[in-house]
């Protein structure tokens, strides 16, 4: 009697559809759930490069155009100017905390006769800075050659550091300043923030560069501090 009514129940659950859909949806939504997750961090991601590179290439073209012009028909570059543009790059990345989490390298690379040169000179003549972030992976290549107050006078004291050869960012081709001109070269190294964690993707640091010919008549002999004056964002400064 048992075995009957074990084997009719053993039956009748065999061909029992009832709840199907809803057991293969529980098997498979943590697999659909995973995918779903992998993807929307890998286009996090993609925006993030994107985003970050988009500011380089921003803050280069602000730089090549920036400054106030003298009665020499010459446009003067000016620690104010210099720290407008750097603000304006802050609140660009602020949605992914782009100071706190990485650091912002503006160069001047010039071609042009100082008054200490008898010729025209390939040179790095200053740098400013922007963001919390240090250390190898994080500061320009040139922070240890380049002077906190090069470019600050137009004295040979503070001519900044010589690159007969250009800037060259990883063994790429180099990038050069054409004659009695300047490029605004520009590197952002960024700390990445996952969505999930390490789950899909782990933290990683990004590198962006990029440069513009300078658009103006500069006058490439120092940055300007006139009344009232603005404190430099020099490269041995560290602040998000």
């Amino acid at each position: 009697m048992i075995h009957r009514v074990l084997h009719k129940s053993i039956v009748r659950l065999h061909h029992d559809r009832a709840g199907l859909a809803l057991i293969e949806f529980a098997l498979s939504a943590p697999i659909m759930l995973l995918v779903g997750c992998y993807g929307v961090e890998l286009a996090n991601l993609a925006m993030v490069h994107m985003r970050v590179s988009q500011i380089a290439l921003n803050l280069a073209d602000n730089a090549s155009r920036v400054g106030a012009y003298s009665n020499l028909a010459t446009q003067q570059l000016r620690e104010v100017d210099v720290n407008d543009i750097l603000q304006a790059a802050r609140y660009q990345g602020a949605s992914i905390s782009l100071t706190a989490n990485g650091r912002i390298t503006l160069s001047s690379l010039e071609n042009v006769a100082q008054s200490y040169d008898t010729q025209p000179v390939q040179r790095i003549h200053w740098q400013r800075c922007l963001g919390a972030q240090s250390g190898v992976g994080f500061d320009g290549q040139f922070k240890a050659n380049v002077t906190t107050t090069a470019g600050s006078t137009a004295e040979v004291t503070d001519k900044g550091y010589d690159l007969p050869l250009g800037i060259s960012d990883n063994g790429s081709t180099p990038i050069m300043a054409p004659g009695g001109a300047g490029v605004m070269y520009v590197e952002i190294n960024y700390r990445t923030k996952p969505l999930f964690g390490t789950w899909f993707t782990p933290p990683q640091v990004i590198h962006y560069i990029a440069s513009f010919v300078v658009r103006d008549r500069r006058d490439y002999s120092q940055i300007y501090h006139p009344t009232p004056t603005s404190t430099p964002s020099t490269c041995n400064l560290y602040a998000p």
